[in-house]
């Protein structure tokens, strides 16, 4: 019988991520996740709101879209989504996907054609996540 160990380190949870990719590569069509990250710096220098994701093939995968409290309401987070979204079809994105928290986005999303595909209930206890999806 095998033994074991335990290895809950970053080195060691980044080696079994970079296998996978290997693996994945020789399998997939698409070679490249390509980073697409947007930001609103104050004159100072100070982060006012970021934008950050992937494009991979068909897809703009989101990862973050943060804007300062100071600035909500102001169509921030609406203009860098939509510039976000304007880069991904220029690069050849057909669709773009995010998950957001129940506490979080998914009005705003929804307002802008993201339609909940999936929810993960119980998350991670008694709130729940969205896995939104759009047509681009």
């Amino acid at each position: 019988m095998a033994q074991f160990t335990f290895d809950n380190s970053d080195a060691f949870a980044e080696t079994v991520k970079n296998r996978i990719a290997v693996f994945n590569w020789q399998h997939w069509e698409v070679s490249e996740r390509l980073p697409l990250g947007l930001k609103l710096e104050s004159q100072t220098g100070e982060l006012l709101a970021g934008f950050s994701g992937r494009t991979f093939g068909n897809w703009l995968m989101i990862d973050n879209l943060w804007v300062d409290e100071s600035l909500r309401g102001q169509q921030i987070g609406h203009q860098l989504l939509v510039e976000a979204e304007t880069i991904a079809r220029s690069k050849g994105c057909k669709f773009a996907m995010l998950d957001t928290l129940n506490f979080q986005a998914r009005p705003f999303y929804e307002a802008r054609g993201y339609e909940v595909q999936w929810t993960q209930a119980a998350y991670p206890k008694t709130g729940c996540k969205y896995f939104m999806v759009k047509a681009l």
